[in-house]
C-alpha cells in the first residue's frame, strides 16, 4: 500500500493556513466612493507676454435642436454631415459663457460680464480675484449674457471699476433699449468711456469693430512683449457650425450677411498671423487657434502652447 502525499500532520497545517492563504486572493469591494458628478474647473490661467489672462466659466447649458439656432441656410444633410465629422451630436450642443480676465499689471480688466452675477462671481471667486478688485469692465457687445452680470439689486458689481464698451453698440441699444441694457448698462452711463475701431482700453489692448452679430460688436486684441491674443467674443459661436461654415446663418446674429463678413475677415487674419483667440462661446477654456480650411476654418484647441509662456 502506498504511503499517502501528506502525513495527517501536514494535512493539519495546510487547513489552518487556509484563512490566511485565502486572504490574498481577489474580494468583491466592500466600499466605494460615490458618485460626484460631471464637472470642469471655473477657470484657466496663462501668461501672455507680461500679461496674465484668465478665462472663466461662469456658465454651461445644453440647449436641444442646435439647428434652429445654427446653420439656419443649410439643409439639414448638410448640418447632419458637418456634426458627424466632428463626432458631435445634431439634436443637441452645449454651450458655454466665458469673460475674460486680464491683468496687465497695472490694471485688472474684465472682458464682459456673464448671464448674472452669480455665475461670474463664483469664477471669480475660484480664481482668487473680489469684484472690488476689477478695475475696467469692458462689454464687447449688449446681448444678456454679456452684461447680466453688472449689477445685483440696484447696485453694481464691480464698484472700483470703469466701463468701456463701443460707441455704435451703446447708440443703437441707447435707441432701441432691451430690459437688460436698462437695468443693467444705463445706470452706468456716466462712468462709460466709449470707443470707436481702432481705440484703446489700456496699454496694449486695442478694439477692432466686427459687427453684425450685433450693430456695434468689438473684438480685442492683445499684446504683451512680442505675444498677441485676440478676444473675439461672439464673431464665431460654435466651433463648427459657425468656424468652419462661416457662411452659415446664426439666429443671434442681428445681420446675418454682417456676421459672415466679419467671421471671414477676423478668423481670416487669426489664420494667417497663426494668433491664439479666446471667444466667449468656445468649448471651455474657451482658447484655441484657427487655420484656413476649404471655405472656412479648422479650430485648433489650446493644448499646451500658454504653458510655454513663462
Amino acid at each position: 500500500m502506498s504511503k499517502p502525499l501528506f502525513s495527517r500532520r501536514q494535512a493539519l497545517i495546510a487547513g489552518a493556513s487556509l484563512p490566511l492563504a485565502a486572504s490574498f486572493l481577489p474580494q468583491a469591494a466592500q466600499a466605494r466612493a460615490e458618485m460626484q458628478g460631471a464637472a470642469m474647473p471655473p477657470f484657466n490661467r496663462f501668461k501672455l507676454g507680461g500679461f496674465e489672462v484668465t478665462t472663466l466659466l461662469v456658465g454651461t447649458r445644453t440647449v436641444e435642436k442646435p439647428q434652429e439656432i445654427f446653420g439656419l441656410n443649410a439643409t439639414p444633410e448638410e448640418f447632419e454631415a458637418a456634426a458627424t465629422g466632428a463626432f458631435i451630436p445634431t439634436d443637441k450642443a452645449q454651450f458655454f459663457f466665458t469673460p475674460t480676465l486680464v491683468n496687465t499689471g497695472a490694471e485688472l480688466v474684465l472682458f464682459d460680464t456673464g448671464l448674472a452675477p452669480e455665475g461670474t462671481l463664483a469664477a471669480l471667486a475660484a480664481a482668487g480675484i473680489a469684484p472690488d478688485q476689477v478695475d475696467v469692465v469692458v462689454l464687447t457687445h449688449m446681448h444678456p449674457d454679456h452684461i447680466g452680470g453688472l449689477g445685483t439689486a440696484g447696485a453694481p458689481v464691480f464698484a472700483n471699476a470703469r466701463y468701456v464698451t463701443g460707441a455704435v453698440e451703446h447708440n443703437f441699444w441707447t435707441g432701441s433699449p432691451s430690459e437688460a441694457f436698462t437695468a443693467n448698462v444705463a445706470p452706468l452711463n456716466e462712468k462709460i468711456t466709449f470707443l470707436d475701431d481702432g481705440g484703446t482700453v489700456a496699454s496694449g489692448i486695442t478694439a477692432m469693430m466686427a459687427a453684425g452679430h450685433t450693430p456695434g460688436h468689438m473684438i480685442y486684441r492683445l499684446e504683451s512683449d512680442g505675444q498677441q491674443l485676440a478676444i473675439t467674443a461672439d464673431t464665431a459661436n460654435h466651433y463648427i457650425w459657425s468656424l468652419a461654415y462661416p457662411d452659415w446663418e446664426v439666429k443671434f446674429d442681428a445681420d446675418k450677411a454682417a456676421a459672415a463678413t466679419a467671421r471671414k475677415t477676423v478668423f481670416g487674419m487669426l489664420a494667417a498671423d497663426r494668433m491664439p483667440f479666446i471667444g466667449y462661446h468656445m468649448p471651455f477654456p474657451a482658447i484655441g487657434y484657427v487655420e484656413a480650411a476649404g471655405d472656412g476654418f479648422r479650430y485648433v484647441p489650446a493644448s499646451y502652447q500658454m504653458m510655454l509662456n513663462g
